[in-house]
């Protein structure tokens, strides 16, 4: 990847590995840190996502700090033919912030599909889970949910210093 970075590029991914700046205009921080303008720097940063190089820009909030303590990983053995539309819908609640298809792991790990529940309570994600697996219904052939137990370091891309 390196080698499609040029200077000024790789100049934005080390003023944002950190994180955008928490300011008003965050764009127009890291411009000035780059001596570019903030339209030069959200120009070349769609340009890196459409590359590749720059998957997608998210908050990471602190689930815990939000009051989200109770948070599980709900793992679903779906449909293969069924999977595409199911984790779309279980994608859209709006207390489910990651949802993916992964390959099953056979005969030990037959869950193909995962999604994070966030809740104040395990008893809360264990409602929520409920209502997923009424909304897979016959699709889904089995669940079980994995609860976090702490946080970990979530991080971004990146660079070594040359």
């Amino acid at each position: 990847m390196t080698a499609t970075l040029d200077p000024i590029d790789r100049g934005i991914i080390k003023a944002t590995q950190a994180g955008l700046p928490l300011v008003a205009e965050p764009y127009a921080a890291v411009a000035e840190a780059v001596g570019l303008t903030e339209a030069e720097v959200i120009d070349r940063m769609s340009a890196m996502q459409a590359r590749g190089i720059i998957r997608r820009i998210a908050v990471a909030p602190n689930h815990y700090a939000l009051g989200m303590t109770a948070n599980g990983m709900s793992v679903w053995d779906v449909a293969d033919d069924r999977i595409s539309d199911l984790g779309a819908r279980i994608g859209a609640l709006p207390y489910v912030t990651h949802c993916y298809q992964r390959p099953r792991a056979l005969p030990d790990w037959p869950y193909n599909l995962f999604a994070m529940l966030h809740g104040e309570s395990q008893e809360e994600v264990e409602a929520k889970r409920a209502e997923v697996a009424s909304i897979l219904g016959a699709a889904c052939r089995g669940h079980d949910i994995l609860y976090s137990t702490r946080i970990l370091k979530k991080t971004g891309l990146r660079l070594r210093d040359e």
